[in-house]
């Protein structure tokens, strides 16, 4: 509910004069804090105060409970050195409280915020999020933990139960004035939807978690872990519980990685909601933009120039193209090699070369065949050297010889790297060193059917040992089963391993806990295709939906399309998270690891260049994997179009 301004005058006073008679004898301080918690009472939030007060070191002084979540209070004017005991206590009252669907209120959903007078505490000073009390309606706005009012309502009905020393205190709110009646009937509805829209699937992903996932937030690993599972599985969420987990118990700096160069954006937003005390010690960064941070920082310059790094290939390409045509024409997969398993796996030597598995690679290679892909590998290698410049796997193997010599002076207490699958053996090697040895250290996060990039290993060819320590997420959250009902029927690799060689979970294996979904196909010409799409658009929210293509020129094709039918678009490279009335659009490589209201994926015409049955068999495979990528970033609706190629 949205009070006017003359109507929160009115809950004011009736809070003040509640807490007069109920404590009188409060400091000017704590009358203001919770006369202003108890007044927001009107618009749906509950507070417990403590009977006793003030309370006593180790007890919080008032919970407060709302659409932003659950709040352990604090009022002092010095940091409180007990915050750890604070939240111990309240972490125990609210242990085990069930929310929809068998989840459990998760530990790291309570905010112990600490409300001082007209300074605020340093940054990581304390488990808490430290606010003087000129900032406390950052609290009433905090966004993202999407609570309901019948699900909060809930949760302070079997809070009370277990809080015998704390009473419920609240106002009501006053009469509607008659001629507001017209607004306030509009403000209503408005509140309708927000609460129907509130109901997706991962909405409130901030406050319950389902016990598996509760049970992983919490657990003690003594070295690197894995969290493995189909898509919507919730791995990132139990990832960022657990920084906020290990980040309440240490002191050092955390870090959230991944290869996907949009991810950190959007997940840094949601940190920031989930644990506003760790702002300042978290950093969301991709692996590439985070290393060359590190080199620039240790004054190690690298030239890495895209149309340098083309030049050098093509060169070496034109010297034996005729080599390796014979075995397969396509020199994009000879590329692929090169970069996903030559360099991308830091080998030295052809007898090195020789000897690899190359997993996920189709096009079998004996050592005859491997010494003219050598051959190639060096000529690309020396044409680098002579033009000076560096590729993306020599900036990788550059941090991590840095990091052999000189380790981070700031070791952190976590590194959580996000859609690992992706990422090439030479990085899992780094971010093993940036990590350290000891437990808690090191948290591994992916699916290998969500695979979008040529290639494959096992943790274990990278030194990174999990045995023991690798968990499988298995009940999907996200997405309606009609969604997955079409996400199924794609063969995306339907057997998979964890990451490690044991066997996985595969979507059509995945639990289903939502119900509905609707999904549709269309195919056309490319003609036709504004049509199609600009039709489909005027039943979504544009807010909340994404267009996925398979490249980049298809996405670039389909945002001119849009842009000129009148839609407002934003690529999919600067989506950060925050809600805005634009359609997203992008590839599904920048589309992975994100999740929408509505999806529309829009597939054109192949343009394979495939020769060989092995070669043409990968290239379904990935394909396959990407359009199960795609299917999967739909919440509630797919609309699923072909281009059909004009000839």
């Amino acid at each position: 509910m949205v009070l006017s301004a003359h109507a929160k005058r009115q809950v004011q006073r009736q809070a003040a004069e509640l807490l007069a008679k109920r404590f009188p004898d409060l400091d000017s301080l704590r009358r203001n804090v919770f006369g202003e918690l108890v007044a927001h009472t009107a618009e749906g939030w509950h507070v417990l105060l403590r009977s006793d007060l003030p309370a006593p070191a180790e007890t919080a002084d008032a919970f407060l409970l709302g659409p932003a979540g659950v709040f352990a209070v604090v009022v002092a004017d010095r940091p409180p050195e007990s915050g750890q005991a604070v939240l111990r206590h309240a972490e125990e009252r609210f242990a085990s409280i069930r929310g929809s669907q068998g989840r459990l209120l998760a530990p790291t959903a309570i905010t112990l915020v600490v409300i001082g007078g007209a300074t605020r505490s340093p940054r990581g000073a304390g488990p808490y999020w430290a606010l003087p009390v000129v900032d406390l309606d950052k609290v009433f706005r905090r966004g993202g933990a999407g609570l309901t009012r019948r699900q909060v309502a809930e949760l302070a009905s079997a809070v009370v139960q277990r809080l015998p020393e704390y009473s419920a205190l609240s106002v009501k709110p006053p009469e509607r004035e008659p001629e507001a009646a017209g607004l306030l009937a509009a403000q209503d509805v408005a509140e309708g939807q927000l609460t129907a829209a509130l109901k997706r699937p991962f909405e409130s992903w901030m406050t319950f978690l389902h016990p598996q996932q509760h049970a992983i937030v919490a657990r003690e690993y003594g070295g690197p872990a894995r969290i493995s599972g189909p898509a919507g599985t919730g791995k990132t969420v139990v990832a960022l519980h657990r920084m906020r987990h290990v980040g309440r118990r240490s002191v050092g700096p955390l870090l959230f990685t991944t290869f996907v160069r949009t991810l950190p954006t959007v997940h840094a937003a949601a940190f920031r909601r989930l644990a506003p005390e760790l702002e300042g010690r978290a950093e969301f960064v991709n692996l590439h933009a985070w290393v060359r941070g590190l080199l620039a920082g240790r004054g190690v310059e690298l030239n890495v120039q895209r149309g340098g790094i083309d030049t050098a290939f093509n060169r070496a390409r034109a010297r034996h193209h005729a080599a390796l045509e014979e075995i397969e024409p396509d020199f994009e997969y000879w590329r692929t090699e090169v970069d996903r398993v030559i360099k991308g796996r830091g080998l030295r030597t052809l007898e090195e070369y020789k000897k690899v598995p190359r997993r996920g690679r189709r096009l079998a290679l004996g050592d005859a065949h491997r010494e003219r892909v050598w051959a190639l590998y060096e000529a690309y290698r020396d044409n680098l050297v002579e033009r000076g410049v560096h590729d993306y796997n020599d900036v990788l193997t550059a941090a991590h010889a840095s990091l052999v010599e000189r380790p981070l002076d700031n070791p952190y207490a976590l590194v959580v790297v996000d859609e690992v699958q992706d990422i090439t053996l030479v990085g899992l090697r780094l971010l093993r060193e940036v990590a350290g040895d000891g437990p808690n250290r090191l948290l591994l996060v992916g699916d290998g059917q969500q695979q979008v990039y040529p290639g494959g290993w096992r943790l274990s060819d990278a030194g990174i040992p999990v045995q023991g320590r690798g968990e499988v997420l298995k009940v999907n959250y996200r997405n309606r089963s009609g969604i997955l009902d079409f996400a199924r029927r794609i063969d995306a690799g339907n057997s998979v391993d964890d990451l490690d060689g044991a066997a996985g979970v595969v979507l059509r294996d995945a639990e289903v806990v939502n119900d509905g979904g609707r999904t549709q196909t269309w195919t056309g010409s490319k003609a036709d295709l504004p049509r199609a799409l600009t039709a489909v658009l005027r039943n979504v929210e544009p807010a909340h939906t994404a267009l996925i293509t398979f490249t980049k020129h298809d996405a670039d094709e389909c945002r001119r399309l849009l842009e000129s039918a009148g839609v407002a678009t934003q690529s999919l490279e600067q989506h950060t998270g925050e809600p805005d009335d634009r359609v997203k659009v992008g590839t599904v490589h920048r589309a992975k690891g994100l999740d929408f209201q509505a999806v529309l994926a829009v597939q054109f015409p192949l343009r394979d260049s495939a020769n060989s049955a092995a070669a043409r068999r990968e290239a379904d495979e990935l394909r396959d994997r990407q359009r199960l990528v795609a299917a999967t970033r739909a919440r509630d609706f797919l609309w699923w179009g072909v281009v059909e190629d004009a000839a």
